[in-house]
């Protein structure tokens, strides 16, 4: 029988550790992330928090990747699909969808719906890239693991600002 896991004590656990490894000296860990078929690495003191998805609210007239806003402890968070947002398909809704709420440490409620967390990623255990096909503008470096995925590194503050995501009203 396998040991049961309260969510509350799962979510200290991961802030818990997230907290460690951000505390490192110079801090090596990322939060992973699968968006759609990309893979994100995102650094710990942008990562804010991670949930499982709550109810949405619809709002007319936005983009298709722009999915609402959601109540998250009575602050509402504008709600993005970031694999629609990235051109791919939109996320398929799954238990292992999760709600990245990356806007808190820049001051916006904003979060992402993610397919996937895939853990922390050492960068000491991936290659980095001098130049890798397909790099987002708001991606500040591109790595390489044992499996000859590529990872993306996620400049939050760059997405937060930049235009074509700032703009979810539709056209």
């Amino acid at each position: 029988m396998s040991k049961r896991v309260s969510l509350r004590d799962f979510q200290e656990s991961l802030a818990s550790r997230l907290k460690a490894a951000a505390g490192e000296a110079a801090p090596s860990a990322r939060l992973s992330f699968e968006a759609g078929d990309r893979r994100w690495l995102l650094r710990l003191d942008s990562s804010g928090e991670v949930l499982t998805v709550p109810a949405v609210s619809r709002v007319p007239l936005t983009m298709d990747w722009f999915l609402g806003v959601a109540n998250v402890r009575g602050v509402l968070f504008g709600v993005s699909d970031f694999a629609a947002f990235l051109g791919g398909a939109a996320t398929v809704p799954g238990t292992e969808n999760r709600l990245l709420l990356i806007g808190q440490p820049h001051g916006v409620n904003v979060a992402l719906l993610v397919t996937r967390l895939a853990g922390l990623r050492n960068l000491g255990e991936l290659e980095a890239l001098e130049e890798a096909d397909d790099v987002s503008p708001w991606a500040t470096n591109a790595w390489r693991d044992s499996e000859g995925r590529i990872w993306q590194e996620l400049d939050c503050a760059r997405l937060l600002s930049h235009r074509d995501f700032l703009d979810v009203a539709l056209h």
